[in-house]
Order: C-alpha cells, then structure tokens, then sequence
C-alpha cells in the first residue's frame, strides 16, 4: 500500500463523535498515533469553532481545520497565509427574520468567527450556544458585520419546506445544510460553500496530493469531501447517499470506535 503522507480530514459529529459527542480514549490514541506517525489530522465540520475547539484541544492538533462547512478554513490562534473566510450579506439574516412566523422557525442565529447573535435564547440547548455570552433577542440591533454562518431550527418535518423555500428566495447568494442530530437545524452559508473546498485549501497549502487525502464522513454536508478525497469512507452509521458515493465503509459505528478501527488497519499502526 502507498504509505506518503496523508491527510487524513474527519468530520466530527457522526463519525469521529460517538453518540454522546465525546471522542472516546480509543478514538483519541489512534488519531494521535496518527499525527506521530508524519500523518496530518485535519477536522472538517459543519460546527463552528467555538463548539469545536475542545476536540481540536483534546487532539492536541496544530493543522488547519475547516468549520462552517467550508466558509472558514484556517489555523486557530495563528495567522496563516491561505486562511479563507467567506461570508455573505446580513441583509438576508434579516429577510428570514421577518419571515420567522411564516416559516415556524424557532429562533434565528447568525456568527462569523468573532461575534455570535441570536434572536433568543431560550430556545437554544446549550450545545449550540456553548460560547462567551451571546447577546440575546437583539440580532437586528447588534448584527453589524456581515456573517459565515446562520443556524435556524424548525420542527423535523417542516425541515424540507423551510431549506426549498430559502432556496429558492436567495438561490444565487446561499447554500442550505442540513445538520444531523435530533433537532432540524439548518445552516446557511454562502453558496458554492462545502467542505471539500476547504479540504482543498488545506491539502494545496501542505503540497498534498488528491489521491492522499483520506477522509471520513457520515452525512449529506460530507458528500463532497468524500467524493474529492482520494480514499473516501463513509461510516457504517452514515447515510444512503454517502455511503454510496465512498470508496468504502467503516465495519462499525461511530459508537464502536469505526473511524479508530479502520485508520489502525489503513495506516497499519
């Protein structure tokens, strides 16, 4: 097997996460073993930093990292020369504000990397709020700059409806992401934003080859990086459509430690 250095880009809920969000010790060591070994570990993932760092902590990474899906790509604390963020206009945080009733959203969220507002906060679990003190009820005052990413929450089977209907108001300026877990929570970003682009960047900036990046995804905003990566692998836990679209599939789930097992025979360590 060709042993070059690879990038190995994991997407943390669903696949590197286990049930309860955590990265089991198992998990842990082998990704470390990983990085020892020259490997580079990247984490892709629709979460924005601020509930992502800990993982980045708890792996001890230095590496890029994709949040948002894509619309940031950078190395946390550290200036880094093919750093990308892409945002888009705040208008359109204000346009779906004013449709909150019509659309039976639950509340209305909008963050680039420093700033984080919502429209209340009773609504919001403290896994999606987990942050320094996000303003509450006061996005249309205090949204100022333009944002990366907004996070609205609907009910599940108005999921569907709500992410066509901004579709196809904002269809030139937006993509809609679903994210998985229990709540339907949808993300916008700005359109033409994925996760494979910033595994792009990244792979570009560290002279990576295509056909050494292996990475690992679950759900709907994993297809494209599973597609672009040379070794695609989907979990055993992951959708239809990922799995179909990865060059393989892990034995177990999430829960068992898939993404460890797989990565100690891939890389044979």
């Amino acid at each position: 097997m060709n042993m070059n250095k690879k990038l190995i880009a994991i997407d943390l809920d669903g696949t590197t996460l286990n049930a309860q969000s955590q990265i089991s010790p198992k998990t842990e060591a082998i990704l470390k073993k990983a990085v020892a070994s020259g490997h580079i570990v990247s984490i892709a993932t629709g979460r924005p930093f601020r509930i992502s760092e800990k993982f980045y902590h708890q792996l001890a990474l230095n590496t890029p990292m994709v949040n948002f899906n894509g619309a940031l790509v950078h190395v946390p604390y550290t200036q880094w020369a093919a750093e990308s963020e892409t945002l888009f206009s705040r208008d359109i945080v204000f346009e779906i504000l004013k449709q909150k009733n019509d659309l039976q959203l639950d509340f209305v969220a909008a963050e680039n990397r420093d700033t984080f507002y919502v429209d209340r906060l009773d609504f919001g679990s403290e896994y999606l709020f987990d942050n320094q003190k996000p303003t509450n009820d006061n996005l249309l005052q205090n949204l100022k700059s333009n944002p990366t990413s907004m996070l609205i929450q609907t009910k599940t089977e108005l999921a569907q409806t709500v992410s066509d209907t901004l579709k196809a108001q904002f269809s030139d300026y937006i993509d809609v992401r679903t994210w998985g877990g229990p709540n339907a929570i949808l993300e916008i970003v700005a359109k033409g934003i994925q996760k494979a682009r910033g595994v792009e960047i990244i792979a570009d900036s560290m002279a990576i080859d295509r056909n050494d990046i292996i990475a690992f995804g679950d759900e709907h905003n994993d297809l494209e990086m599973l597609d672009y990566a040379g070794w695609g692998v989907a979990m055993k836990n992951a959708s239809p459509e990922a799995k179909a679209i990865s060059n393989d599939i892990t034995s177990k789930t999430n829960d068992e430690d898939g993404l460890a097992d797989y990565l100690e025979k891939y890389l044979a360590i």
